[in-house]
């Protein structure tokens, strides 16, 4: 399949949110990551912190090892990395590591986010290597999921608050 860039861009996020619904049905933060090289999914993933009792297994991290297992290589130069909330500083870290070409993310993350949200890591020029990104694409879909997914939380947190007396 050839889309122009922004279709392209809103089709590969549209499978990111896929991933991230996984993660809610599965009581987790809901974000999913996907990643593309030469227009084929290679590696798709959601958060899996609560079931592996990591908390280094954000979306993107488990993609970016998948994407490095498939290529025989943990230089990911050529790929697209679709991320539904902003990388956490971690995952720019990440990113970064692993020489992805490009990032393209959903939802800004006020309390993590490494794309300017928070902090911005990727505003310096690095001196080997440039991530390309766009940040916002289906941000809304993105965001309600993020917001769903805390109120249904809020809700069961706020059920078992007193003790019977």
């Amino acid at each position: 399949m050839v889309f122009p860039m922004e279709n392209r861009d809103e089709y590969y996020m549209r499978c990111a949110l896929m991933q991230a619904r996984k993660a809610a049905e599965n009581e987790e933060v809901p974000v999913g990551a996907i990643l593309v090289y030469q227009d084929q999914i290679i590696a798709r993933a959601h958060n899996q912190v609560e079931l592996l009792k990591d908390a280094t297994a954000h979306a993107e991290m488990l993609c970016l090892t998948m994407g490095s297992e498939y290529l025989g290589n943990w230089r990911l130069n050529d790929v697209t990395l679709y991320i539904t909330l902003e990388p956490c500083i971690m995952c720019a870290g990440a990113i970064m590591q692993t020489r992805v070409k490009r990032v393209v993310w959903g939802a800004k993350d006020i309390r993590l986010g490494a794309n300017g949200s928070f902090v911005d890591l990727f505003k310096e020029k690095h001196p080997m290597h440039q991530v390309e990104i766009v940040g916002g694409v289906l941000e809304d879909e993105s965001a309600f999921l993020l917001r769903e997914f805390f109120q249904n939380q809020r809700k069961k947190d706020g059920q078992c608050t007193k003790k019977p007396s």
